[in-house]
């Protein structure tokens, strides 16, 4: 059980720094894409929409908390 929260934990990083690389780099295309229909997420990027430079700040913070998340999983060698 503790190997699966370790997984779970480094595929949320993992995911934490794509979406952030994303937001950083294409911050309108990315904000733009989880607008409309979007099984709810439209709620989580309104405060994004027409504020790139917000959306980019954020995209720091997630790849900052992806990498700490990620480096907290390193495991003692056997």
């Amino acid at each position: 059980m503790k190997q699966l929260g370790k997984r779970a934990a480094e595929m949320a990083a993992t995911f934490m720094i794509g979406d952030g690389m994303l937001g950083l780099l294409q911050p309108r295309r990315h904000v733009e894409l989880w607008q409309e229909r979007a099984g709810g997420a439209q709620f989580l990027v309104r405060p994004f929409v027409d504020h790139p430079n917000r959306r980019r700040a954020y995209a720091v913070l997630q790849i900052v908390a992806g990498l700490a998340l990620a480096a907290r999983q390193v495991t003692s060698p056997r």
